[in-house]
């Protein structure tokens, strides 16, 4: 369901209650904001995940709000959680770092966590997922599955690192191999991401890497229409369909929502950017596509492992 208009306020309430006292005080009651819905198979719906992480581990009570979008929707939003006893704020969406910097200070007693992003303050840490790496492994597949030696990028934005990191992993694979590369400049344009989509498979491309959010799922349907191959994002996609989707970059949001909330609660979440990539868990590959020769998987296993252990592409 994609919420439109007003956003509306789901409140989730369990019996268990928590009362854990931070430097933020006393820690109860968790918030989560999101740009879309959490029901796009994607990248809302892991937050969602993390946020109910949190829920079970320290028996919070949790609160989420949808459709939040621009900075008087953040300042209406953050004041309506805080007034219901909210001190940790997740907003899920880089674009949550430009508005917390000039909210943050009105709050001094809540906590403001987002993603992917540089600002940081005493009480505003960013989390960042390394996707270089996963977009490297991600662009290793399509290497080695592409028949026509042409493979597409849709991504959402030029900053995305997993799209550079695609790209040198296609080449590393595959030196002979195009990698052609679009932007839709948002999460969910889903008409313009499959305009975008249809131009590539004019253009021979038989690999695809939609790296959007809702956009993603649609487009994965119409490549196996299509009888093409993807590469799932965000989630694992396999269950879109077995024989299309060669294998996922799955970024384990509830991982370091819980991992966010544990040094929150011990008092060792520092107030500046910090990552996490395959080696705390946050980031893996999906289930392969019996597609996939077993060879290539079990050097794909080894190589992810590899770097897990030294933090080395197999380019470097």
């Amino acid at each position: 369901m994609r919420v439109y208009g007003v956003a509306f306020l789901i409140i989730l309430v369990f019996l268990s209650g928590c009362s854990r006292t931070t430097s933020h005080g006393q820690i109860n009651k968790v918030g989560m904001l999101v740009e879309t819905t959490i029901h796009d198979q994607a990248w809302g719906q892991q937050g969602y995940k993390g946020l109910l992480s949190i829920q079970k581990e320290y028996g919070t009570d949790v609160y989420f709000k949808e459709g939040i979008k621009n900075y008087n929707q953040t300042a209406e939003a953050v004041d309506e959680l805080v007034n219901k006893g909210v001190r940790v704020i997740f907003g899920h969406s880089n674009i949550y770092g430009e508005y917390f910097q000039e909210l943050h200070d009105s709050y001094p007693d809540v906590h403001f966590i987002y993603f992917n992003g540089d600002y940081a303050a005493e009480n505003v840490t960013s989390l960042n997922f390394s996707a270089n790496a996963m977009g490297f492994f991600g662009g290793m597949v399509a290497g080695e599955m592409t028949s026509s030696n042409h493979v597409a990028v849709i991504a959402a934005y030029e900053w995305q690192p997993e799209v550079e990191g695609f790209y040198e992993g296609v080449k590393y694979q595959n030196p002979d191999a195009k990698v052609e590369i679009s932007f839709v400049n948002s999460w969910d344009n889903t008409p313009k991401a499959m305009v975008l989509y249809n131009q590539m498979k004019e253009n021979g491309a038989d690999v695809f890497y939609p790296a959007g959010d809702q956009f993603s799922v649609s487009m994965v349907h119409q490549i196996q229409e299509d009888q093409k191959y993807a590469i799932g994002y965000v989630t694992d996609q396999s269950s879109l369909g077995a024989n299309t989707v060669l294998t996922s970059t799955v970024q384990k949001v509830d991982v370091v929502y819980k991992l966010a909330m544990d040094r929150l609660m011990d008092g060792s979440l520092p107030g500046k950017s910090i990552e996490f990539d395959f080696k705390e868990g946050a980031i893996t590959m999906g289930k392969y596509s019996q597609k996939v020769p077993g060879s290539f998987v079990k050097k794909m296993k080894s190589t992810v492992a590899e770097y897990s252990r030294t933090g080395n592409l197999p380019n470097q």
